[in-house]
C-alpha cells in the first residue's frame, strides 16, 4: 500500500476564494492506485511554508509519495519548484521531462512548466500542474511508474521490466567485457 500526501499550493484556495478542484482530482486519481491518502493540506505560494511541509512529510517516515499541485509556472508567486529543490536530495529529471513533453502534445503551454520531481529519503516528491485538467493529464501519465519508483525507494526487490514486456534474462550481462589483447 502506497501512502500519499497531497499539497495544494494556491493563494486563492488558501484564502477560500476558490475550490480545490486540482486537489480533488489528485485524490480521485490516487484512488486507482493501491494507495491511501494520509495527508492533505492547502498552503499559499510561500516557499518556506511549502518546504517546511514537504520536509515534515518526507522526514516523518509515513509518506511514500508527496504530490503537490500548483505553483510551477512562470508567475511571480510560483515558487513550488524552488521550495522542492530546497528539500529534495536527488532529482528524478526523467519524470519531470516526460510530464512536460507528453503534456505539450495537447497543450503547448505545458513546456513552460518548471515542475520538479525528486526524492528525500524514501519519499518521492512530484510537482504537478495547478490546473484541474493539467493535474489529471499529468498524474494519469505517471500512474504506471509510481508504484515501481516507490518500491525502489523502499528497497524492495523490483523487476525493472516495463509493463506488458517479458522479463529479459541475460545472465552475466552485468559483467565487464573481457579485455582485448
Amino acid at each position: 500500500m502506497i501512502s500519499v500526501a497531497i499539497l495544494t499550493i494556491s493563494d486563492a484556495v488558501s484564502r477560500g476564494e476558490r475550490q480545490d478542484a486540482s486537489g480533488d482530482n489528485v485524490v480521485a486519481i490516487v484512488a486507482r492506485l493501491d494507495a491511501t491518502v494520509r495527508e492533505r493540506r492547502v498552503t499559499p505560494d510561500e516557499a518556506d511554508l511549502i518546504a517546511e511541509i514537504l520536509r515534515e512529510w518526507a522526514d516523518g517516515g509515513e509518506v511514500d509519495l508527496v504530490l503537490t499541485t500548483g505553483g510551477t509556472g512562470l508567475g511571480p508567486r510560483d515558487v513550488t519548484p524552488e521550495a522542492t529543490k530546497q528539500v529534495i536530495e536527488r532529482e528524478v529529471p526523467g519524470l519531470a521531462e516526460t510530464m512536460r513533453l507528453e503534456s505539450a502534445r495537447s497543450n503547448v503551454h505545458a513546456i513552460l512548466s518548471r515542475a520538479v520531481v525528486g526524492t528525500r529519503g524514501k519519499t518521492l516528491i512530484v510537482n504537478l500542474p495547478g490546473s484541474p485538467s493539467g493535474v489529471v493529464e499529468t498524474l494519469e501519465l505517471l500512474l504506471p511508474v509510481l508504484p515501481h519508483a516507490i518500491d525502489i525507494l523502499k528497497g524492495k526487490q523490483a523487476d525493472h521490466t516495463p509493463p506488458g514486456h517479458e522479463p529479459h534474462h541475460d545472465h552475466g550481462s552485468h559483467q565487464a567485457p573481457p579485455e582485448k589483447r
